[in-house]
C-alpha cells in the first residue's frame, strides 16, 4: 500500500513538472522574437524607451511615433565628439547598409547630448557625413534629457569652466527600436556591423 502511494506521488509529480514545462515553452513561442538572440539588461529591454516631440535636423518638430516608424538603430552622442561618435555612427551606418543588401529597411538615427551647441543645422551637417539618410534630433535641454533617461544613457557637459569648447561625457550603446518605440536590444560600441546586422535582420525578420 505504501509503494502504491509512493508512485502515486511520483506520478502526480511528473505530471506537474511536465505541466509547468509545457506553460513555460508555450510562453516562449508566444514571444516573436523568441529566436533572435540579444543583450541581457536587469529588468528587461521593455524598461527602455519614451515617448517624445524633438527637433529634426531639418527643423521639423517630430514625434517619437513619427521617428519609429520603421527598424531603428539608435545613437546617443554629439557632433563635437573628437572621435568616438563619429566612429559608432560610422559602424551603425555600415550596419544598416548591410542590411539593405539584404533586402531588409533599418535606419539610423542619432539624438544629440549637447543641445547647446547641436542646433538643428549643426546635426544636419554631421548627419550628412554618412550614408543611408541618418535622423539627427536635438531639442531643448529639458527634452533632451527626457529622452536621455528614457533610455537610461548617461551624460554630462564639462562646460564649467570653457562654455564653448568642451567634452562631454556620454555612454556609447545603440539601441534597436522597433515601430512602436519598442525597444528589444542593443549593442556596445566593440560590436562589428557585421554582428549587429546579423541580430538586427533576425528581427527584421521576425517582424514579417
Amino acid at each position: 500500500m505504501a509503494d502504491r502511494k509512493i508512485l502515486l506521488i511520483g506520478c502526480v509529480a511528473a505530471a506537474a513538472l511536465l505541466a509547468s514545462g509545457g506553460l513555460y515553452l508555450a510562453g516562449r513561442g508566444g514571444d516573436q522574437f523568441a529566436g533572435c538572440g540579444g543583450s541581457a539588461v536587469a529588468g528587461g529591454m521593455d524598461a527602455f524607451g519614451t515617448d517624445f516631440t524633438l527637433t529634426r535636423q531639418d527643423g521639423q518638430r517630430v514625434t517619437a511615433e513619427q521617428v519609429f516608424d520603421k527598424p531603428s538603430l539608435l545613437y546617443f552622442g554629439y557632433t563635437s565628439c573628437p572621435d568616438v561618435c563619429p566612429m559608432d555612427s560610422a559602424r551603425n551606418a555600415e550596419a544598416a547598409a548591410l542590411l539593405a543588401e539584404q533586402g531588409k529597411d533599418v535606419q539610423t538615427v542619432f539624438v544629440t547630448v549637447d543641445p547647446k551647441r547641436d542646433t538643428p543645422e549643426v546635426v544636419a551637417d554631421f548627419t550628412s557625413l554618412f550614408p543611408g539618410d541618418m535622423i539627427g534630433l536635438t531639442g531643448t535641454d529639458e527634452e533632451i534629457a527626457a529622452v536621455n533617461k528614457g533610455w537610461r544613457n548617461y551624460y554630462k557637459a564639462n562646460d564649467a569652466e570653457d562654455g564653448e569648447y568642451y567634452l562631454v561625457d556620454h555612454m556609447t550603446n545603440t539601441y534597436l527600436v522597433l515601430p512602436g518605440n519598442r525597444t528589444v536590444d542593443f549593442f556596445n560600441r566593440d560590436t562589428p556591423p557585421e554582428v549587429m546586422a546579423e541580430r538586427v535582420g533576425c528581427f527584421v525578420d521576425a517582424l514579417g
